[in-house]
This record gives C-alpha cells, sequence and structure tokens, in this order.
C-alpha cells in the first residue's frame, strides 16, 4: 500500500479506478493496528482495487471534505463515487468480510 496526497486520491477517484482508502495518522493506535490487516489484505484482493493510504494529518482540508472526524477511516471509492467507508479498526477477518462485501 502506498502512501499519496489528497490530490493523487481525487485523480484516481475521478478517473473512475476503484480504490480503498486508508484515511490515518501516526499518533492513532487503532490506525497502526490496522495498517498490518490491510497491507496483507491489500495484496489478497489486489486487481480488485488500488490500496491507498492518506495521512490526515498531511491532507486536513480532504478530510475535512469527506467528513473525516476520527479515525481510522476506510473508503471505498468507486465509479468516482464514495461506495461506502468503515470507521474504525476491525480484525483482519472483519476487514475481509467487509472488502469482500464491497469490492
Amino acid at each position: 500500500m502506498q502512501e499519496i496526497a489528497g490530490k493523487q486520491l481525487d485523480e484516481m477517484v475521478s478517473a473512475g479506478k476503484t480504490v480503498v482508502c486508508d484515511f490515518w495518522a501516526s499518533w492513532c493506535g487503532p490506525c497502526r493496528m490496522l495498517s498490518p490487516v490491510l497491507e496483507k489484505l491489500s495484496e489478497e484482493f489486489a486487481g480488485r482495487a488500488e490500496f491507498v493510504k492518506v495521512n490526515v494529518d498531511e491532507n486536513g482540508d480532504l478530510a475535512a471534505s469527506l467528513g473525516i472526524f476520527s479515525i481510522p477511516d476506510v473508503y471505498i471509492f468507486e465509479g468516482g463515487k464514495i461506495k461506502t467507508h468503515n470507521l474504525g479498526y476491525l480484525p483482519e477477518e472483519q476487514m475481509r468480510a467487509f472488502l469482500s462485501a464491497n469490492l
């Protein structure tokens, strides 16, 4: 999973790509717990979506425009729009189920 800036995310979403985006921050404990789970699942779901991370401290305007006030918040974008999102940490099996249901 690569870390990108808000502008890059906007470009990916505008292009209609299916994107799983983890909104996170380095000081966030649940974010640090979720990161290895998403790293593993990004390999499992490769080809179904692009997996990226956006640091909310460095991209506050984007986070605010999406209404992100708590993290981690994993958004799925599809067809240029927000399809769904999951707020908070999920263990691997539950995150796998969330991704399976939405990708």
